[in-house]
């Protein structure tokens, strides 16, 4: 399985202080079925805790999910500065995970070199 982070949610993990280490937990996670909301399209939901407040007062991710391929964490929110995505925002998260899994080795290797997908490094 190999995870990935777009640029802006790289740059708002970064923000919320969310390392790899807990992106890593959160694909093990969904890879055992746990899973908050499969939104359709490849694109899942998925509470990831943050520090000592547990999931309910963690964070919100979204990814770009294809079962025993790839990750790829799109967007992340605080649940206390909003519910949810609007309809537009998933209408163009689902575009975005259908571009992305199209990627193939040599996509993905260029999107790496011009910082638009960072890898989570999973042996490490």
């Amino acid at each position: 399985m190999r995870i990935f982070k777009n640029k802006i949610f790289n740059k708002w993990a970064s923000e919320e202080k969310l390392d790899d280490d807990v992106l890593k937990a959160a694909v093990a996670e969904i890879e055992q079925g746990l899973v908050d909301a499969y939104l359709g399209g490849g694109v899942i939901k998925k509470r990831v805790a943050m520090d000592n407040r547990g999931k309910s007062g963690g964070v919100r991710t979204l990814l770009a999910y294809k079962m025993g391929d790839k990750a790829f964490f799109v967007y992340g929110f605080a649940k206390k500065n909003r519910a949810n995505i609007s309809t537009n925002e998933l209408k163009a998260l689902k575009r975005l995970a259908k571009e992305l899994f199209s990627y193939d080795d040599m996509d993905l290797a260029q999107a790496i070199e011009h910082g638009k997908l960072i890898e989570v490094d999973v042996n490490g």
